[in-house]
C-alpha cells in the first residue's frame, strides 16, 4: 500500500517539473555532435528530430510543461571548456541545456508539430541575438566628449519616445513595424506587432519591444542609415501601411511613393515584387514635435 502511495505522490510530482530540451535544428550541427562525441547516440537528423517530438508529445499527454531551446554545438564546446567539463557525457549536455534555459532562446511547447515550433525557435534566437549585440554596441560607444552624457543611454531614451508617440498616433487595431539599421557587417532588423486590449492601449511584448528600441536607438546614437515600417490592420478596413526613414535623431516621413517602393521591392535583388491586394500605401500621421525634435545624443 505505502509503495503504491509513494508511486502515485512521484507521478504527482513529475506534473509539477519544468523541463528543456536542447534542439539541433540544423542537420550540419547534428553531424558535428555525432562526429565528436561518442555517446551521442543518435543514427540521423530525421529520426532524432521524430524521437523529440514524440518526446514532446508524452510529456505534454502526462501534464508537464516543457520548452524547447536551441543548442549550439560550438556553444556547448565553449561551455564545457569554460566549466572543464567532459563534453562527450550526457550530464554535460543536460547541464549546457539547463543553462540555455536560463539564458538562452527558448519556445514553450505547445502541442504544435516540430516543423512549426523549429521557425519559431529559430527566430527567437535571432532576436535575442540582435538585441545582445545591438546592446553591446550601444554600451561601447562611450560619454560625449563635451557634457559627459551616455551616448548609449541618451540614443535609448529617444528610441522609446520615439516608439511611444508612433502608438499613440497610428490608430486602434493591430500593429506590425519593422526596424531596420545598417551596421557591418550586416544590417540589423527587428520586429514588433501589438495589439489593443479592450480599452484600446496597445498591448506588446515586453522583449521585443526592448529589442526593437534598442536597434532604433543604435541607429540614433550612430546616426546609421536606417528606416522603419509599420503596417496597419483593422476588422473590415484596409490595410494600410506606413513609412519613416531614420534621420539622425527623428523620423523623416515617406511619401505615400517611398513607401510603395519600399514595401514592393525585394531587399536581396532590388527587383519589384508585385504589390499586395486590400493595401494601401500612405505617408505616415504626423509625428508632431516628439517625433522632429532634437534630442541630446551627439
Amino acid at each position: 500500500m505505502a509503495h503504491t502511495q509513494h508511486q502515485t505522490m512521484r507521478r504527482v510530482l513529475r506534473r509539477e517539473i519544468a523541463g528543456t530540451i536542447g534542439l539541433l535544428t540544423d542537420e550540419q550541427d547534428f553531424t558535428a555532435m555525432r562526429r565528436r562525441y561518442r555517446t551521442f547516440a543518435f543514427d540521423d537528423h530525421a529520426s532524432y528530430l521524430q524521437q523529440v517530438e514524440s518526446l514532446l508529445r508524452t510529456l505534454a499527454s502526462q501534464g508537464g510543461h516543457t520548452t524547447v531551446a536551441l543548442f549550439d554545438p560550438e556553444e556547448y564546446a565553449a561551455f564545457c571548456a569554460e566549466h572543464e567539463l567532459d563534453p562527450d557525457t550526457a550530464a554535460s549536455r543536460t547541464r549546457f541545456t539547463a543553462e540555455l534555459a536560463a539564458t538562452g532562446a527558448t519556445v514553450s511547447y505547445e502541442g504544435q508539430p516540430l516543423d512549426a515550433l523549429v521557425p519559431d525557435l529559430i527566430d527567437e534566437a535571432v532576436r535575442q541575438a540582435t538585441w545582445e549585440y545591438a546592446t553591446t554596441l550601444l554600451s561601447r560607444i562611450g560619454n560625449c566628449a563635451s557634457c559627459g552624457e551616455d551616448i548609449g543611454r541618451a540614443a535609448f531614451l529617444r528610441a522609446s519616445e520615439l516608439l511611444v508617440r508612433i502608438l499613440e498616433v497610428s490608430g486602434p487595431g493591430a500593429r506590425h513595424l519593422v526596424c531596420s539599421v545598417s551596421t557591418e557587417p550586416e544590417t540589423l532588423m527587428a520586429v514588433l506587432r501589438t495589439d489593443d486590449d479592450e480599452h484600446g492601449t496597445p498591448q506588446l511584448d515586453e522583449a521585443a519591444a526592448l529589442e526593437f528600441t534598442t536597434v532604433l536607438a543604435l541607429g540614433i546614437a550612430t546616426r546609421t542609415a536606417g528606416g522603419l515600417v509599420m503596417r496597419t490592420s483593422t476588422p473590415d478596413t484596409t490595410d494600410r501601411v506606413y513609412g519613416w526613414r531614420l534621420r539622425g535623431e527623428w523620423l523623416q516621413p515617406l511619401t505615400a511613393g517611398e513607401v510603395f517602393d519600399a514595401y514592393c521591392t525585394d531587399v536581396e535583388s532590388g527587383d519589384l515584387v508585385s504589390p499586395e491586394s486590400g493595401v494601401d500605401y500612405c505617408a505616415p500621421p504626423d509625428l508632431g514635435d516628439d517625433g522632429h525634435t532634437t534630442a541630446h545624443t551627439h
